[in-house]
């Protein structure tokens, strides 16, 4: 027989199971749990104290792990973290869409349009008077002429202009606020653009002089405008800056105006402004002086 050299086996027989048992009674008992189930004397993660309890923090929460008030302000805090970060990206996707993609866009559909109503004026025949019968208002949506500022070559150049002022006519060129008058007729022909967005063609409306020309462009006619004064301080609510005479309700009109707005400041709305001018002269050819080949 081997002598006891070495360290006792941990396993014992179900015979001295069931004597152990018998003197000293089985924890397992104790805490309600099944003895047929494996673990330390038939209790499965839970070491006994002295005595039979078990010991303090065990079986604490899942795992035996209690959570504490620290580990629960480090998940709001992270949750909140994660939340400002997916807002913060969600706000520069639409920056990067106002100030960017619109412009991309509104630049193809105002060449389609400038290259469309070019193509459908082949085929008027000119006018016969002596001086242009003014035109009679479209629809809401169709455009009619094209918009020729020097000043502004680089986004007014051939720069569409449609009837009405919602956000669907501004992101093609400009728009003809319904109502006013036709180019070349008595009364106020008043335009809008953007800014901003949407290829911003009056992002430079800032470089503007009294004195500059304005070219309009119907299928028969060609109408110029000289700049008389402006106004950089207007708030939305000024709706008479559009009115058949500027400032003076309910005035019959004499004059043969134009009114030209748009937001301020550059990359807000919170403003308004305006330049008008005066009819100075028609022609049916391109005016002189006006190179519009490029």
């Amino acid at each position: 027989m081997a002598a006891y050299g070495g360290p006792v086996s941990e396993s014992r027989s179900p015979r001295r199971r069931r004597v152990a048992r018998a003197q000293f009674g089985n924890p397992a008992d104790q805490l309600g749990v099944d003895p047929g189930v494996d673990g330390v004397d038939g209790v499965d993660g839970v070491e006994p104290a002295p005595g039979g309890e078990p010991r303090a923090g065990a079986g604490a929460g899942a795992g035996g792990v209690r959570r504490s008030s620290g580990d629960r302000v480090r998940t709001v805090v992270r949750t909140i973290g994660e939340v400002c970060i997916t807002l913060g990206v969600l706000l520069l996707l639409m920056v990067v869409y106002q100030l960017f993609w619109t412009n991309v866009v509104s630049a193809q559909a105002i060449s389609a349009g400038r290259d469309d109503l070019i193509a459908g004026w082949k085929d008027v025949a000119p006018d016969p008077a002596a001086s242009p019968t003014p035109l009679a208002e479209p629809a809401v949506g169709t455009p009619f002429g094209l918009l020729y500022i020097p000043k502004m070559k680089d986004k007014v150049w051939g720069l569409p202009i449609i009837q009405g002022t919602t956000k669907d006519q501004l992101a093609k060129g400009a728009g003809h606020y319904v109502g006013t008058a036709m180019p070349g007729a008595v009364g106020n022909f008043a335009i809008a653009a953007h800014r901003s967005t949407h290829d911003e063609p009056f992002a430079n409306i800032d470089v503007l002089e009294a004195g500059d020309k304005v070219y309009v462009r119907t299928a028969q006619w060609w109408y110029v405008y000289t700049l008389v004064k402006d106004d950089p301080n207007l708030a939305p609510t000024d709706v008479w800056v559009v009115d058949p005479v500027p400032g003076h309700p309910g005035a019959a009109p004499t004059q043969k105006l134009l009114t030209m707005t748009t937001c301020t400041p550059r990359f807000g709305s919170t403003g308004r402004w305006a330049w008008w001018g005066t009819l100075t002269g028609y022609s049916r050819a391109v005016p002189d002086g006006l190179d519009v080949s490029s």
